[in-house]
């Protein structure tokens, strides 16, 4: 059985590069009926934060992606670690450097001045006597000097790296902890883990992996190393782009499916098909779709994807998510028109939630002024009488109906001899206090008759005032 796994380190936020790691890893188990493993690597002490987790558990959730099992601490896996060094140390695949810092400083800084590759030179590897009980030392795997390790990258192709170009790397530090290299091998072994997708900067690890493998007699994964994601500037993409953490697109007023099809498609093609549904994603998607290329984050594309999203989705579920936005604005969304029925009034006009609230916010709370242009435009005298007569046709209405709203919009611009828009955004400007709605007549009837009509009266007033 396939079974992949997600395996961050908690020291930040889940960003959109491991998101989309996280992604390809659950989509290929998921197309061959496999298992999809969630790991916490936090034995970095001083930076893992009970914060990052969440954060992480945080982002997986509004994705979508569930686990199979996990998720896994590595914090909580410290005995199994040690045994498997007690293990390696009793089997002559591993021993204990007691080379100070100091000397492995020098021994680098000569390297370099003669233009060798940094490597620790093996000097600990045969000690026939060691120094005395409790002497401070790490525990350095001892690597095969001979030979190549080959793989077959799922994404890259053939990989082949050269014995001799692999030193003897640290798998225990000095305090004991286990390193990265050591961890991830014993968990990927303990835990059945067959297809390893993670970001293309462990290519250099997966040889010294497997070599660990290799000695602990377990079997060896197939790999697959995704490229990174650039911004469009072509650099790593970074905050300086805009938002990177998963979390933050939410708060931004993305959906979670548009960013996992925005996700999907940053370095994966079927055809040219640009959107998927999550079914789709599972049947289509393959590694060997995948480029070896880096892939260029494009926020264009998303807002293009998402507002796709928004006019797509039912209006009950957006209007779920459009509460929280609402929520974080502190407004009351309780007094107004049903959230569901503003989404259907403007869905067609707005790429984001968080644009679409802000858009929406007229409907449930008092403007304090007047757009300065549009009220300057459309709020003139001479629309005084037209909107007087409109005001009264309104609250004259024997049902309040966008229908209704908008015959007496008709027959009171015919009355004045005006054409429907320069009636309709006077209109608007005064129940929006802006010069952009959705249809006025569905804007209207959102908005209620006594609010209409309040906030005809208020427009009145300013138009008398300033004609005073």
């Amino acid at each position: 059985m396939i079974k992949t796994r997600f395996a961050p380190s908690p020291t930040g936020y889940l960003h959109v590069g491991g998101a989309r790691t996280a992604l390809f890893a659950w989509l290929y188990a998921r197309r061959h009926g496999g298992q999809f493993v969630l790991r916490i690597e936090d034995t970095d002490r001083e930076r893992s934060t009970p914060e990052s987790v969440q954060a992480i558990l945080d982002g997986m959730a509004w994705l979508g992606l569930d686990y199979d099992e996990g998720p896994y601490y590595q914090s909580e896996r410290m005995d199994r670690y040690n045994e498997v060094l007690d293990q390696l140390i009793a089997e002559g695949h591993a021993y204990r450097c007691y080379c100070s810092r100091e000397r492995l400083d020098a021994l680098r800084a000569e390297q370099m001045a003669s233009k060798q590759k940094p490597r620790y030179d093996g000097c600990c590897r045969d000690l026939t006597a060691t120094p005395e009980r409790g002497a401070p030392h790490v525990i350095r795997f001892r690597n095969p000097t001979e030979g190549d390790v080959v793989f077959k990258d799922d994404i890259r192709g053939p990989i082949v790296f050269n014995n001799k170009e692999l030193d003897d790397l640290i798998i225990a530090r000095t305090d004991g902890t286990p390193t990265y290299n050591l961890t991830v091998v014993v968990d990927d072994w303990d835990m059945g883990i067959t297809h390893i997708v993670r970001g293309d900067d462990h290519v250099n690890n997966t040889p010294r992996q497997i070599n660990i493998l290799k000695a602990l007699g377990a079997d060896i994964p197939q790999y697959a190393h995704v490229p990174m994601i650039l911004g469009d500037d072509g650099k790593r993409l970074s905050k300086r782009h805009g938002a990177v953490s998963v979390m933050q697109y939410r708060d931004d007023g993305y959906l979670p499916e548009a960013l996992l099809n925005y996700l999907v498609r940053l370095g994966w093609s079927h055809g040219d098909q640009e959107v998927f549904s999550r079914d789709e994603m599972v049947e289509l998607f393959d590694l060997s779709g995948v480029s070896k290329s880096a892939a260029a984050f494009n926020t264009s594309k998303l807002q293009w994807l998402n507002q796709h999203y928004i006019k797509e989705h039912a209006a009950a579920d957006t209007a779920k998510r459009l509460a929280f936005h609402f929520n974080q604005m502190g407004i009351d969304t309780s007094a107004g028109p049903a959230l569901a029925e503003v989404v259907e009034a403007q869905c067609e006009r707005a790429k984001t939630l968080v644009e679409m609230a802000e858009n929406s916010r007229f409907f449930y709370q008092e403007f304090e002024s007047y757009d300065e242009k549009a009220a300057n435009k459309n709020l003139k005298v001479d629309v005084q009488q037209p909107l007087q007569a409109l005001r009264d046709a309104f609250a004259a209405l024997s049902d309040w109906s966008a229908q209704l709203i908008h015959d007496a919009l008709i027959v009171t611009a015919e009355q004045h001899e005006l054409k429907l828009g320069k009636l309709a955004q006077p209109l608007r400007v005064a129940i929006s206090g802006g010069g952009v709605s959705p249809p006025i007549d569905v804007t209207v009837e959102l908005l209620g008759r006594d609010t209409t009509l309040s906030r005809l009266d208020r427009a009145l007033a300013f138009i008398a005032e300033r004609a005073e």
